[in-house]
Order: C-alpha cells, then sequence, then structure tokens
C-alpha cells in the first residue's frame, strides 16, 4: 500500500500542530532531525518498514 508513510506523517503534524503553521514547520524540522524528511514523501512513495516503525513510535508518544 503506497502512501502510508505520507498519512502517517500528515497524522502526526495535524494531531500536533493544530492547524497552527507555524508549529507544522516545527514538527516538519523535528522529524527530519529523527531521519524523516516529509517533503520526501508523497501518496505514491513506496512504504519503508524502518520508517513507519519509527512513525509508529512517534505516534504512540504523541497520543
Amino acid at each position: 500500500m503506497a502512501g502510508k508513510i505520507r498519512e502517517m506523517i500528515d497524522s502526526i503534524i495535524s494531531q500536533r500542530a493544530q492547524n497552527n503553521p507555524m508549529l507544522a514547520g516545527v514538527i516538519k524540522t523535528k522529524l527530519v532531525l529523527k531521519g524523516i524528511d516529509p517533503n520526501k514523501f508523497n501518496r505514491h512513495s513506496d512504504d519503508d518498514p524502518v520508517i513507519i516503525a519509527k512513525l509508529e513510535t512517534l505516534l504512540k508518544d504523541i497520543r
């Protein structure tokens, strides 16, 4: 299923930023620092199990 990474990134950003563009930028920067470049992934990107595992960990930390 292509695009799962993009969906997860969008979910993290929307949960944390709550429609605040400044916070969205900060969250994207934090993702880059953790090794996940949000600009690299789109709806057609292949799903990488390593990246999905990192994002699942981040989602657990948010909740």
